[in-house]
Order: structure tokens, then C-alpha cells, then sequence
């Protein structure tokens, strides 16, 4: 692989400075928490993708609320959250459900409930990144489409059987794949957050995919790839990450001892690739703006991990 030195140093000087941002808000400093004018500007997603806001509401409210949940409601909770991606439908949906568990899931019923508030003109999805929204099973509507394949998923096919006896977390992967409606990103994505429960405990450094944002942050670092692949590429950041930042003279802060993993290190190129739409225009792609100026949120998170991570801020 050839790489393009500034632009391969940044990826590593990006990762430091949004983690330090992560620090100075914890901390309750007051604006602006870097020099830099971008990421002062734009929103970014975090270094470690559990710390972004819909992360952290999953693992809170959907995962480790507090409550008692089988197995198999603890995987459909997550699935049926993460096809929306957004905090106001899962709270549009326990307000009428009172509790979310596959005995109380009817597709019509909760169709009712999304139409009624689509026909108010509220968004149900979140746009962060497109889920697929073709007529797979046969509806008109991309959420009746959504509540379909969790029926064909959790009441027809007992996936949760099936992803407990992955020793390894491409097959579960694969599984989710094999599925309408999902692709190689929402795959990934899925498995990962699956992941974060107490019912899978796949290793996170043996598998990744690479995101199409991911991909253009990688082709706009690399003048040439070689032989490797994009996730072979994904993997040696994170192998080479200490020495990187030790290289460059960069503090990393971890979450406790956690060093990202190959989901972070996959994330960290998507956003590489908003930052060079502003820092470095001539290295053009599909995207040419960023979508979303920063905007401070009001509410204070209160951060939260898998136990199993053994961490606490």
C-alpha cells in the first residue's frame, strides 16, 4: 500500500483531537473544546462509536435498562430498535406497549402505531445512514417491510438459536445477511450491537466490514491500497494504532483500557472522509459537503458500557 502521509497522519490526529473532545464535555469544560475549526463546526461521530449518543441510548434504555430480559426479547429489542436507529420511535413504541418483548410484537399493531404518527408527519427513522427500503416482503411502506422481516426473524426462523451457536462473529454476520432488507453494512452494524448484549460474546478483532464511508476515507488516504483489502486495511490501523499515536507524539485517551476496535477504527475513516470535504475539497468523492453543523445538545450523558467491557468513567 502507498499511503498519502498528511493525509494518513490526520487520520491519527482526528482520532486524538475528537477523543480529547469526548473528554473536555465529560469534564463539563466550557466551549470550545478544541483549536480546531472543523471539528468546532461540523458534527462528528465519536473515535469509539459507543460513546455516540444512539449508542449509548441502546446500551441504556434498550439493552441495560434495569429489567429482566430473556435471551431472545434482548435480540429483538435490539434489532427492532436498531431498524428505526431513533430514540423518539422506540419511546413512541414503549409508550404504547409499555414494555417492547416478542410476546406483546404484532405487525399490525405496531404498524398502527408508526402509521398514526408518520400521518402527523413525524420522521420514524433516523438519517443517520439509510436502512434498505425495497418491497421485500411485499408492502408499500418501508416499516411495514421492517416489522415483516422481525416477524420472519424472531417468530418464524428462532434466529437467536442460530446466532448462540456462532462460535464467530462473521457467521453471525452472515446470518443477519442472509436476511431481506439487509446488507453488508446493516449486517455489521446489527452484529455489533448485538454484541454489546450478555448473550453474544464474539471476539471484535476478527471481523470487519468496511462501510462506504469507510471506503472513501480509506481511497482519499491511500494514493494505493496494493494487495490489501479494504478491511485488511481497517485491520493494520487497529493493530499499528499504539505505535501511530507514539509516533506522532499523541496522548490517546482510552475508555479505560479499551483500545478501539475494529468497528471505531472503520467508523474513524467515515468521518476522515467528512473532514477532508472541508480540509482538503481536492480530494473529491461522491460526498462533497458535511451534512450537519454541530449542534451542542442539552442533555448530559451519563456513559454506560457492556459490563463485560469492565469499564467505568
Amino acid at each position: 500500500m502507498i499511503k498519502r502521509q498528511e493525509i494518513y497522519d490526520l487520520y491519527w490526529y482526528f482520532a486524538f483531537e475528537r477523543q480529547n473532545i469526548f473528554w473536555e464535555k465529560l469534564k463539563g469544560e466550557k466551549t470550545p473544546w478544541t483549536k480546531d475549526k472543523i471539528l468546532q463546526e461540523y458534527k462528528f461521530c465519536n473515535s469509539y462509536r459507543a460513546n455516540d449518543r444512539v449508542s449509548q441510548y441502546l446500551l441504556k434504555h434498550v439493552i441495560y435498562n434495569g429489567k429482566h430480559y430473556s435471551d431472545e426479547d434482548t435480540l429483538f429489542r435490539i434489532v427492532l430498535f436498531k431498524l428505526f436507529n431513533k430514540e423518539s420511535t422506540w419511546e413512541l413504541l414503549e409508550e404504547k406497549f409499555c414494555d417492547i418483548t416478542l410476546a406483546n410484537f404484532d405487525r399490525d399493531s405496531y404498524s398502527r402505531v408508526l402509521n398514526e404518527a408518520k400521518d402527523r408527519g413525524i420522521k420514524i427513522y433516523n438519517d443517520a445512514y439509510i436502512s434498505c427500503a425495497n418491497k421485500a416482503f411485499g408492502y408499500a411502506k418501508k416499516h411495514d417491510n421492517h416489522l415483516a422481516l422481525l416477524d420472519k426473524m424472531f417468530k418464524k426462523d428462532n434466529i437467536v438459536k442460530q446466532l448462540k451457536e456462532c462460535k464467530h462473529m462473521e457467521e453471525a454476520f452472515n446470518i443477519l445477511k442472509s436476511y431481506p432488507l439487509i446488507g453488508n453494512f446493516m449486517a455489521y452494524q446489527l452484529v455489533t450491537d448485538l454484541n454489546y448484549s450478555p448473550v453474544l460474546n464474539f471476539r471484535e478483532d476478527e471481523f470487519c466490514v468496511a462501510g462506504p464511508g469507510s471506503i472513501r476515507g480509506i481511497n482519499k488516504c491511500f494514493l494505493n491500497k496494493g494487495k490489501f483489502s479494504y478491511e485488511e486495511i481497517i485491520k493494520y490501523m487497529y493493530v499499528h494504532q499504539e505505535e501511530e499515536f507514539k509516533r506522532l507524539n499523541l496522548d490517546f485517551k482510552k475508555i479505560g483500557k479499551r483500545k478501539l476496535q475494529l468497528i471505531d477504527c472503520q467508523n474513524i475513516f467515515c468521518e476522515l472522509d467528512k473532514y477532508l470535504r472541508v480540509y482538503k475539497p481536492e480530494l473529491k468523492s461522491n460526498r462533497v459537503k458535511i451534512k450537519k453543523k454541530y449542534v451542542p445538545k442539552k442533555s448530559k450523558i451519563e456513559y454506560i458500557y457492556p459490563p463485560k467491557w469492565g469499564i467505568s468513567l
